[in-house]
């Protein structure tokens, strides 16, 4: 390998970032391990979880025998993540903080302080992915700022890094595992890492102030109960509703009036939709890529959720850099603020906030009906446009 290269790596405690580190030093590089401290609290029983976690961490880098740091960005973490969540939230949207964790923490904050104040000549993380270059080609990259246009020069002569999915679909680690016992007993980290197994209504009601309201009924615009906040909801999760034996389910939110709008049975029809619309998307290597820049269109495969099977779509670009995704099929729950991921084979491509929903199946039939000059519920209530 030449020069004995240093990789910082991020190491959380957990398996998946052991594993990384171990890999590493398998491979023969200088490794640092570096704990990063992004929210401090307590589980029920007065633990600090971050405390727990830096320990396996340290531990971890002990049994490896590579140099261990920990850094805190606790007040970025706030302000440049967790503030956004709550503005995201006020706007009827369901944001995912993972996202924003690793765009503003992991891969800005994190990156310079490994390449700025560890002498790094590069990272690695615990993520399973695989990409186009080979060892020596990382460590040619140089950073590209971000362009002054809309989009890159197309003419530009580049070596772009193509980002594929992780080879080991089933992350299957045991043959790595040999020592790490103490990480391997732990559960794998799941959901909102600064709520924990808190109930999320209380957590959020910490930040935000109740915005009471009634939960409706899309179908025939009965109120079926009321809520503290829409907030608290997001698309598709049972709404428990008192005195009510069958479950219902959150179809829709108005923010203007505060009505959450439910609908009977986890597969009625004003669940599904099949077109949405990002605000700017975000290309890994080709912005855009250059067939859609060809014909405005490209097919390829969608999911806005990590393990969801991948959906065929078409996107549509914009003028703006937006794109439209219309899906082969309708999809449960489409959900704003959630981050629509676009493959080509197993390349991924990108991504994008959703910031506007197309129609609902129940929608579309209700007009579909109108037009057939089908009688309808005359006590129905037209779901809102998201």
């Amino acid at each position: 390998m030449g020069v004995v290269r240093h990789v910082v790596c991020a190491v959380s405690g957990g398996v998946d970032s052991s594993v990384a580190a171990l890999l590493l030093k398998r491979r023969g590089y200088h490794v640092t391990g570096v704990f990063m401290r992004n929210w401090d609290s307590l589980e029920e029983q007065g633990v600090c979880d971050g405390e727990r976690d830096c320990e396996d961490a340290y531990r971890v880098c002990r049994m490896l025998d590579v140099p261990f740091r920990q850094v805190s960005y606790v007040k970025e973490y706030w302000h440049e993540v967790f503030s956004n969540l709550l503005k995201e939230y006020q706007k009827g949207r369901t944001p995912n903080p993972d996202i924003m964790c690793n765009k503003h923490i992991k891969f800005k904050h994190f990156f310079q302080y490994a390449m700025n104040t560890l002498g790094a000549d590069a990272v690695a993380t615990g993520h399973y992915a695989r990409t186009s270059q080979e060892d020596e080609e990382v460590f040619q990259q140089r950073h590209v700022p971000s362009p002054k246009t809309l989009f890159r020069d197309r003419f530009e002569i580049r070596n772009p890094a193509r980002l594929h999915q992780g080879a080991d679909r089933f992350k299957d680690q045991t043959f790595f595992l040999t020592g790490f016992q103490h990480v391997l007993k732990k559960k794998e980290s799941m959901g909102i890492c600064f709520i924990g197994e808190r109930n999320f209504e209380d957590f959020i009601l910490e930040y935000l102030e109740p915005r009471p309201g009634n939960l409706v009924s899309v179908e025939d615009g009965r109120i079926m109960g009321n809520h503290k906040g829409w907030f608290t909801f997001t698309l598709g999760q049972r709404a428990r509703i008192g005195g009510q034996r069958d479950p219902w389910f959150v179809v829709d939110k108005d923010v203007s009036t505060g009505e959450v709008f439910v609908a009977p049975t986890t597969n009625h029809p004003a669940l599904y939709r099949d077109t949405l619309r990002t605000d700017r998307f975000h290309w890994i290597a080709e912005e855009p890529p250059a067939e859609l820049v060809r014909s405005s269109m490209m097919e390829c495969h969608f999911r806005f959720q990590h393990q969801m099977p991948l959906s065929p779509c078409t996107v549509t670009l914009n003028a703006d850099g937006s794109v439209w995704l219309t899906m082969a099929q309708p999809i449960r729950a489409l959900t704003p603020g959630q981050f629509a991921v676009l493959y080509k084979g197993d390349e991924c491509l990108g991504s994008g906030k959703i910031v506007r929903l197309g129609p609902t199946e129940y929608t579309l039939q209700l007009g579909r009906d109108r037009l057939r000059g089908t009688p309808s519920d005359p006590n129905c209530t037209p779901e809102p446009t998201t």
